[in-house]
């Protein structure tokens, strides 16, 4: 069974990532897609098995190594000129668009869901006051584009063959937005590299990536409310 593995961008060694490494351990012959490839050396090798993947014409556009972002308008466009005529498994990663791929009738499409594409729904407003774009001329025309994205993410709700959720929570998300159910497995975690210690401590502990969208923000300011608790923040990403 020729197998291609589909994953939005690949910016690093995170969450989602780690999902692709899984698939890429189950499915080492497969062919991976996906739109940017930003990877160092050495997170390629973990992630791709040093494999080059296949990647789209916004690989090769100014600044996408460091502002791939700017061009999401272009996301849909990207993923739809893949041509996945060869393959008979067709397995996505997605949390923006790769799960409106297209492909043909006898072709099995199973996309695992880390999220309905946030920019253009939940998260919209955070990203749009983060970049700046919330107001005047470029509020107007950013408010155009999630517009679009939120009609093309609808249209392309019932692609996949099946979706699969990361959490409950996703799940619940799924069929709020797309109507569709979807069946859960939670991401792999090596569960035999922590061992829990019954001795407890005084203090919270939150564990992220310090990006917008996991709203670590939202747990500071809760503690700092509650003077008599201590939290501490494990993490780094822009927000540090």
């Amino acid at each position: 069974m020729k197998t291609a593995i589909v994953h939005e961008w690949f910016a690093g060694y995170a969450g989602s990532e780690r999902v692709v490494e899984s698939f890429t351990n189950i499915w080492p012959d497969a062919d991976v897609f996906t739109l940017a490839d930003l990877l160092t050396e050495e997170e390629r090798k973990i992630v791709l098995k040093s494999k080059p993947p296949i990647t789209s014409f916004i690989q090769k556009m100014p600044f996408a190594k460091t502002k791939h972002r700017w061009y999401l308008p272009l996301f849909p466009f990207a993923i739809e000129r893949f041509d996945f005529s060869g393959y008979d498994l067709i397995i996505s990663s997605s949390h923006a668009v790769t799960k409106g791929l297209r492909k043909n009738p006898d072709q099995l499409h199973i996309s695992y869901c880390h999220s309905p594409m946030r920019y253009a729904w939940d998260n919209a407003e955070l990203y749009l006051n983060q970049a700046n774009i919330s107001k005047g001329v470029k509020g107007f025309a950013a408010r155009a584009t999630i517009n679009y994205l939120r009609k093309w993410d609808l249209k392309t709700a019932s692609r996949p063959d099946y979706l699969i959720a990361n959490s409950k929570f996703i799940a619940g998300k799924i069929k709020r937005i797309y109507n569709r159910d979807s069946d859960v497995i939670y991401p792999p975690v090596d569960v035999h590299k922590f061992e829990p210690d019954n001795q407890k401590e005084n203090y919270y502990l939150t564990a992220s990536r310090l990006v917008p969208y996991k709203r670590v923000d939202l747990v500071v300011d809760a503690f700092t409310s509650m003077r008599d608790k201590k939290l501490i923040v494990v993490g780094d990403g822009p927000e540090l």
